[in-house]
């Protein structure tokens, strides 16, 4: 175990939890904004076949962004790494509201994305320095209510400003919300005058090899080229080595070592996966497969996002009093039932159960988030929770990215082979069904959707077993309550 530095942070902890939560609302919201707006931006800009990488640019770099930024944070401090991530989101906002091609949207995104990497894995860390370890699941529960319910109002709040004013507007407003941030951070964050003990220089090879990774794996992934995995394989293989062997390593070796941290990186990836599934097919299936309208599906996943800071809050209790690991291995346990649950969703099934297999979700996310997210933080001190912290989300938001392509390719090939290949991805389907079909072919496009999604669920249940395996690898150990009341 690394050994615990206390460096406090003073700071008036009110003000300076508003502005991580505007801007955690602001990276949350604009990862899934622009997926309603997709007629009105190709209208304007063109270019549909390149539409697919306004939202993977933003993924790719967030992805391998946060990283760097957990580093940097110990060694310049949280402040002045918040700042600049959000002056970055709000640089891509301009530039993408201002945007009269495809290609310059999508380079404004993967701007937007840059800044995003430093929201999630800084505004985590700052959370970290201002509550001890008995608090922390608290603020991380609102923390998830505020990224749970920002992703999901904005696809609604996405269609609704590009039919009614202009999908300009999504970018637009960031603007002033980004202000209002930067503006209480800057007042209010209060850092001590020391700072990290790790040198400034970055890992510029390591950080180009994990880069080269995470996209050609992506891309493999979602065009289903096996060679291009095999290829991202090779630069993972490539990276673990230079890391080894790099000066100052983006991913220091040590964290390796350390079977809390393993375990907890490798619990957050099964997290980032196994959100994916119902957040991107639960909708799709209430309402091409159920009939129900977009506002009955919209409530089937919102659920989730009440139980999952309810989860959240609660962990703190459980992982106190029973330590980390079997606190996430009571959320693995909900996270399996309810992937036993989805996987029996039927045409015949109600919404209510549709949403209470999202709400069983939820509250296993949220007591695996936590227990995982407090886990790494508490192994080190202030000069090392911000590469740590990094680490934790790093895994998260890749291993979203990579269960979205991985549930992609499950439920369009189910599609393609139920249909004969005449549905090329669940999305036309589900807009076959509201519409663009008749007679015959709705009862054979439900039934071959309902199938798909099935497939999606029951690889869902493989996530969870894989997330049991990880939670293993924790070590079991109780947490010393002076130490967890203690200044952090």
């Amino acid at each position: 175990m690394v050994p615990r530095a206390r460096r406090p942070v003073t700071s008036r902890r009110g003000p300076v939890v508003a502005g991580l939560m505007l801007t955690m609302a602001l990276a949350a919201m604009d990862q899934t904004i622009v997926a309603t707006a997709v007629p009105a931006l190709v209208r304007d800009l063109g270019s549909f076949s390149l539409f697919p990488w306004v939202i993977a640019a933003y993924m790719l770099t967030q992805a391998v962004c946060t990283p760097i930024y957990g580093r940097l944070a110990d060694v310049y401090g949280r402040k002045p790494m918040l700042i600049a991530g959000i002056v970055a989101f709000l640089a891509g906002s301009l530039l993408a509201a201002v945007s009269w091609s495809m290609p310059m949207l999508i380079v404004a995104r993967a701007i937007q994305g840059i800044g995003a990497g430093a929201v999630q894995s800084v505004t985590q860390t700052v959370a970290g320095d201002l509550y001890p370890i008995a608090e922390r699941g608290r603020i991380s529960a609102w923390l998830s209510t505020v990224w749970g319910v920002s992703a999901l109002v904005g696809p609604a709040l996405g269609g609704l400003l590009s039919e009614y004013a202009s999908w300009r507007w999504i970018f637009w407003l960031n603007l002033p919300v980004g202000a209002a941030a930067l503006v209480v951070i800057g007042v209010w964050l209060r850092e001590p005058g020391v700072r990290g003990s790790g040198s400034s220089r970055l890992d510029i090879s390591g950080t180009l090899l994990l880069a080269g990774a995470v996209v050609t794996i992506m891309l493999g992934l979602q065009f289903g080229a096996w060679w291009l995995i095999g290829c991202g394989l090779i630069l993972v293989a490539a990276f673990a080595w230079w890391e080894r062997r790099a000066a100052e390593p983006l991913i220091p070796p040590w964290i390796w070592r350390d079977r809390m941290l393993l375990g907890s990186f490798l619990g957050s990836a099964v997290v980032g996966m196994a959100l994916i599934a119902p957040t991107v097919y639960l909708p799709t299936f209430a309402q091409g497969v159920l009939g129900a309208s977009a506002v009955a599906a919209g409530f089937a996943l919102a659920v989730q996002s009440m139980s999952w800071p309810l989860a959240a809050s609660f962990a703190a209790r459980l992982y106190l009093r029973f330590g980390f690991r079997d606190t996430a291995l009571a959320g693995i346990v909900l996270l399996l039932v309810s992937g036993v649950m989805f996987a029996m969703l039927s045409p015949s099934s109600s919404v209510l159960y549709a949403g209470l297999c999202s709400f069983v979700n939820g509250g296993g996310l949220g007591l695996i988030s936590v227990s995982m997210l407090v886990a790494a933080q508490s192994q080190v001190g202030y000069d090392r929770r911000g590469v740590v912290t990094g680490g934790v989300i790093f895994f998260r938001i890749t291993g979203g990215a990579l269960g979205t392509a991985v549930f992609a390719a499950v439920a369009n090939a189910a599609l393609a082979r139920e249909l004969g290949g005449r549905a090329g991805s669940v999305d036309e389907a589900a807009r076959a069904l509201n519409g663009g079909a008749d007679g015959p072919q709705v009862e054979m496009i439900k039934t071959a959707l309902a199938g798909a999604v099935h497939q999606v669920f029951l690889v869902m249940i493989g996530v969870g077993v894989l997330g049991l395996l990880a939670i293993f690898v924790l070590p079991r150990r109780r947490i010393d309550p002076a130490a967890a009341e203690s200044s952090p």
